[in-house]
């Protein structure tokens, strides 16, 4: 371990990979949020002038936050290998609210000002609903096996951060394979690269040498990208959250479950974190959590913030604090100078979405590396409801390509194919809280203590009775036929539980 000297170091040569990975993260889905927002009917004036510089704004607080953290977290310990928590706009937010929320307002009042506020009243009663996971997140977080919280993480990361890249990657194989190699070599071989140059920059310019070598990349486009920055700032308003309630009132309860997931990924993040070292409060981070997810939406953005997924991938390739300050400023930058297009004209996207199957990797490789080996089948379990998850959002995705959707064809027709489409969307629905139930529950199987897993069957049955699980609707009743069946489990759990006296390892 290093020796420590007094003085905090907020940046570090390895800071430098960091920064790439975690702003081409939050690049990436800066550039899907706004394709998105326009094929959504979102004029190019409110996306680029005045949601994206608050996006911009949201998640350079979130970094100015998550680096002060870090630098206490120094201070406190005295070693300067601290790595701050990474953040930036929650990705499954990002498109269930321009699909749940912004698209229905617009194509019911054809007004996209109003599916706007719509949009900006939701993010903000989603923000305070984050902000309440402040008060008892901590002891969530106790009372959940890491098994649970590692295992759901994991599925996320193979699911929403690796497999999209993957494919990318082979679609230009000879940009993606060549740039994945390297990072491969780099991060996981240990090679070091001449001049000793950071190993996702030199991913990134191998890659765009190839990409304007092979005509990949079109000069015209970079012109035109040049010539349309135009700088823009956010504006404070809480008349657009005001107007935008009475519309947004049908879609407030869907706040509900996001809110809790958004939680629930905060906290297994902190636990993430800490497994690879750098013990954050969980409190304090529900708090920045919801703080700045309100702050958007005042200024203008409906997106929440999240600590993202990849904490010990960031500190494995050697990101400390700078890498996050960093690029909380990079994003402020090109949100408020307007240079997202203009980048993504310069770099192939295929040159930069491997740095996201790293980090997938290291997800997905901790849940089972920092569990007892016993626990294996939890965290497999875990993993089950997000790749539904994932399948339900490909296959619904090529349905809207096709100009149709699963109600139009029919769950019936794409079930004759061989594919249960009504499990499959009860499965994927509230996918990170099934997640967590399911290997939890498992976990207490395993160490026989089933009075833990009753309970945890009854939340269960909370849940589905309500519709935060394995429903498409939140209300009273909805999901009655699957509480039940959770209560059944719990029954018999119980039954075993005094069967055993209390269980082997009750404690």
């Amino acid at each position: 371990m290093e020796s420590f000297n007094g003085q905090v170091k907020f940046w570090q040569k390895t800071d430098i990979d960091g920064f790439f990975g975690l702003f081409t993260n939050n690049l990436t889905n800066l550039l899907v949020m706004a394709g998105l927002l326009i094929s959504t009917g979102i004029p190019a004036t409110i996306t680029f002038g005045s949601i994206l510089p608050a996006v911009g704004l949201s998640i350079f607080a979130s970094s100015v936050i998550y680096s002060f953290l870090a630098f206490q977290l120094v201070k406190k310990e005295k070693r300067n290998t601290v790595t701050a928590l990474p953040s930036g706009t929650s990705v499954p937010h990002m498109f269930l609210i321009i699909f749940l929320i912004m698209g229905p307002v617009y194509r019911a009042t054809g007004d996209p000002y109003l599916a706007w506020y719509a949009s900006l009243a939701w993010g903000f009663v989603e923000g305070i609903i984050e902000l309440s996971g402040s008060i008892f997140g901590a002891k969530i977080r106790k009372l959940l096996p890491r098994s649970a919280m590692l295992g759901s993480l994991a599925g996320a990361s193979i699911t929403f951060i690796a497999m999209a890249p993957a494919m990318q990657t082979f679609d230009l194989p000879y940009i993606g394979l060549i740039s994945l190699i390297i990072i491969l070599l780099g991060w996981f071989g240990k090679v070091k690269f001449p001049f000793h140059l950071p190993v996702g920059l030199v991913a990134i310019i191998i890659g765009t040498v190839i990409g304007w070598a092979t005509g990949v990349m079109d000069l015209d486009a970079l012109i035109a990208s040049a010539n349309s920055i135009e700088f823009s700032i956010p504006s404070f308003s809480i008349n657009r959250i005001v107007s935008g309630f009475s519309s947004a009132l049908p879609f407030i309860v869907s706040a509900i479950p996001l809110g809790i997931y958004n939680m629930l990924e905060t906290i297994d993040n902190v636990e993430s974190a800490e497994v690879a070292g750098d013990s954050y409060s969980t409190t304090t981070t529900m708090i920045a959590d919801g703080s700045t997810s309100i702050l958007a939406s005042l200024f203008g953005s409906p997106f929440p913030t999240a600590v993202f997924i990849g904490h010990p991938g960031w500190k494995e390739a050697g990101a400390r604090i700078g890498y996050t300050l960093a690029t909380g400023v990079a994003v402020l930058a090109i949100t408020w100078l307007g240079l997202i297009s203009l980048l993504l004209s310069i770099i192939p996207l295929a040159a930069v979405l491997p740095i996201l199957i790293y980090i997938g990797l290291m997800i997905g490789a901790q849940a089972f590396q920092e569990v007892d080996l016993k626990y294996a089948p939890a965290v497999i379990l875990a993993l089950i409801p997000w790749l539904a998850d994932w399948g339900k959002n490909i296959i619904g995705n090529a349905l809207t390509a096709a100009g149709t959707d699963a109600l139009t064809v029919s769950y019936e027709a794409i079930e004759k194919a061989g594919l249960p489409y009504g499990g499959l969307v009860a499965l994927s629905s509230g996918a990170i809280i099934i997640s967590m139930l399911w290997a939890s529950i498992l976990t207490f199987i395993i160490d026989q203590k089933f009075h833990y897993a009753a309970l945890t069957a009854i939340l269960g049955s909370f849940f589905s009775f309500f519709g935060l699980i394995h429903y498409e609707t939140v209300g009273i009743g909805v999901g009655l036929e699957t509480a039940i069946s959770y209560l059944i489990v719990a029954i018999i759990l119980v039954m075993f539980y005094k069967k055993n006296n209390g269980g082997i390892n009750d404690d």
